[in-house]
């Protein structure tokens, strides 16, 4: 249990940390954590990030049931998808940040790698992102286009929704969530002046130093 009460309180530490940096508004985005017994932590339904309560976390089983604390995020199957598709995830973190928001609805996006090789931190904390078209928020159809990518992503953006992003832990899902951000905001900010990418072999370099996906 004590490991779990941990869990809870760095739920929501983290969540009021992107809520006071206006990464996601309002009662939006969402957070995740897989148990040991298989269970999840979840954000509650309608709760804002910034004000969250530890006692008052959904607690889920290993089949998304809620056992106990408040109702779940709606965004259950989304969370559900990507748990099935990468097993190694720790945490899944879901927000409405701006940049990305915006760059999931500009029409020359490549939904097979959503942004560039900006930068080597980009690669190394996200590797590469995918865009799924637009659902409803809650539509369990958005389970099965997640389930299509067949765990190649650990990262995927919800046209005109906002990013999905597993970690290996919370911290690491968190991490890559704010580097996919940036990422998006240096992306608007150059859109349209031919900015220098890294290239192919950098991005080797990268792959092999740091053992990255390729």
């Amino acid at each position: 249990m004590a490991a779990e009460a941990k869990l809870r309180e760095d739920i929501c530490r983290f969540a009021r940390s992107l809520f006071e940096r206006g990464l996601t508004p309002g009662s939006s985005g969402n957070i995740s954590v897989r148990l040991a017994d298989g269970g999840w932590l979840v954000t509650p339904t309608n709760a804002s990030l910034g004000f969250l309560d530890p006692a008052r976390l959904s607690r889920l089983d290993a089949e998304a049931r809620l056992v106990a604390g408040d109702a779940p995020t709606k965004e259950i199957p989304l969370h559900r998808a990507l748990y099935d598709s990468r097993a190694k995830a720790g945490a899944i973190v879901h927000l409405h940040s701006t940049h990305a928001v915006a760059v999931s609805m500009l029409p020359e996006i490549d939904p097979r790698a959503v942004l560039p090789p900006l930068t080597a931190y980009y690669l190394m904390r996200v590797g590469n992102t995918a865009l799924v078209p637009y659902y409803r928020p809650g539509d369990p159809a958005v389970a099965d286009a997640i389930r299509g990518l067949a765990g190649r992503y650990a990262a995927v953006l919800l046209a005109n929704h906002g990013p999905v992003v597993a970690g290996d832990s919370l911290e690491a899902a968190v991490f890559a969530t704010e580097e996919l951000e940036e990422t998006a905001r240096l992306y608007l900010l150059l859109r349209g002046l031919n900015p220098r990418h890294l290239s192919p072999d950098q991005i080797a370099d990268l792959q092999r130093e740091f053992k990255l996906d390729p």
